[in-house]
């Protein structure tokens, strides 16, 4: 492909966002700043865009120098780097990457629009927990997204080039953001080879990221930082004795957050001292003991915390409109308040509520739980699953690890 220069760059970036409907106001924003870089790079006798040359235009008119990216910069500071960025990543990939989406429809061609509905309808018939038809739905809308920013008007027209283009819009993202991504997608082609949209299996020749869970080590607390966690929390408020049971629930039972989310009156056994569901992650029913402190938790939250609305769930939002928490919701901003309150460095590593639950597992552990039987608790299908917290114990490990001597007499 023959390289553009950065008027035509420009011209065509503008054509794409003008498709993607960005507001006047932004437009005209973004024009100011790009006769500002032609400007800039005519000075300089520079007909290309180059990273070179969109650092030396922020640092000579913003004072954002290459050395501050590190930093956490203020919004106007994120925005004069978004210029370039966003030029350098239509170059590289013909299309406007890292979009807000929250409060926009992703998808504008009919078509697509089409596809996507019964896309997601195909998921609810293959009886997906609700989390995952989202997933796939939204991920599944940006890869269409982006076929609409190739030009590609059909289904019939997917390749393999452009699927791999696509997914080298992901470079930069988390390990599991890819992966998320690649699933959502292998999923829609599927649909596509199942309802006769395409005739290939892209599916089958769109491999999964070649790195497994057990490379990764799961963020936990110490003792200490769980009580001060605890200790920060207002459990005479009615919201802090909303907050004092979920990670409660979190933290001593490892439930997970949908999970929580998902709790109602029938499922608390208090006869029994059990806590009995269906998870919604595995779909298999769990059998859970219920300890005196989560269990009053509970029910001082329900008699003396819980605003009274008609809703069957257990936890519900103390803002108004009062009601559950949304599937989107993954309750991390509890976390993270108490967190701050407690005086906690919040960067020190992800710190959201599976977080706690991966601490109730590394606990177990560390009082020589069986690995099955942690895997009973968290409600593991697959025992492999569970393994990843051998990780978190370096002690255990060390157990575990061969003498080199006895290793050598056997060679």
């Amino acid at each position: 492909m023959q390289k553009k220069t950065l008027e035509k760059l420009i011209q065509d970036l503008e054509q794409e966002m003008q498709r993607l409907c960005y507001s006047e106001g932004s437009m005209k924003f973004y024009r100011r700043r790009w006769q500002m870089l032609l400007q800039f790079a005519q000075d300089r006798g520079e007909t290309y865009f180059s990273e070179r040359l969109g650092i030396d235009f922020v640092e000579n008119h913003f004072n954002i120098f290459e050395k501050d990216f590190t930093r956490t910069l203020s919004q106007s500071e994120t925005q004069e780097l978004r210029i370039i960025r966003m030029i350098g990543d239509f170059q590289l990939h013909q299309t406007v990457l890292r979009r807000y989406y929250k409060h926009k429809n992703i998808l504008t061609d009919p078509y697509f629009i089409e596809i996507s509905s019964r896309f997601k309808q195909y998921c609810v018939n293959k009886e997906y927990s609700k989390v995952t038809i989202d997933h796939y739905a939204k991920q599944s809308a940006r890869f269409m997204d982006y076929l609409s920013s190739q030009k590609v008007i059909d289904c019939k027209e997917i390749n393999l080039p452009i699927i791999n283009n696509y997914i080298k819009t992901l470079a930069g993202y988390s390990y599991k953001t890819v992966e998320q991504n690649i699933c959502s997608i292998r999923a829609f082609f599927r649909f596509l080879l199942e309802t006769g949209e395409v005739q290939i299996d892209f599916a089958s020749k769109t491999p999964m990221v070649q790195a497994r869970k057990q490379t990764r080590i799961p963020s936990v607390w110490t003792v200490d930082e769980l009580k001060k966690l605890i200790a920060a929390i207002d459990k005479g408020s009615p919201k802090g004795k909303r907050d004092y049971a979920i990670i409660l629930l979190a933290c001593c039972l490892g439930l997970r957050c949908t999970d929580i989310k998902n709790l109602k009156i029938e499922n608390f056994h208090w006869e029994e001292k059990k806590l009995v569901f269906n998870q919604s992650k595995t779909k298999e029913a769990l059998s859970l003991p219920l300890t005196s402190e989560v269990g009053w938790a509970v029910i001082d939250y329900l008699q003396y915390g819980r605003p009274k609305i008609d809703s069957p769930y257990i936890f519900i939002r103390h803002i108004a409109p009062f009601g559950p928490f949304s599937a989107d919701d993954h309750l991390n901003q509890i976390i993270k308040r108490y967190m701050e309150l407690a005086h906690l460095p919040t960067l020190k590593k992800r710190r959201g509520m599976h977080s706690l639950r991966h601490t109730m597992a590394s606990m177990l552990l560390e009082k020589d739980t069986p690995l099955s039987t942690i895997s009973d608790i968290l409600g593991h299908v697959d025992a492999d699953s569970t393994a990843v917290y051998l990780k978190v114990d370096i002690n255990k490990l060390r157990e575990c690890s061969l003498d080199f001597e006895e290793v050598t007499d056997h060679e």
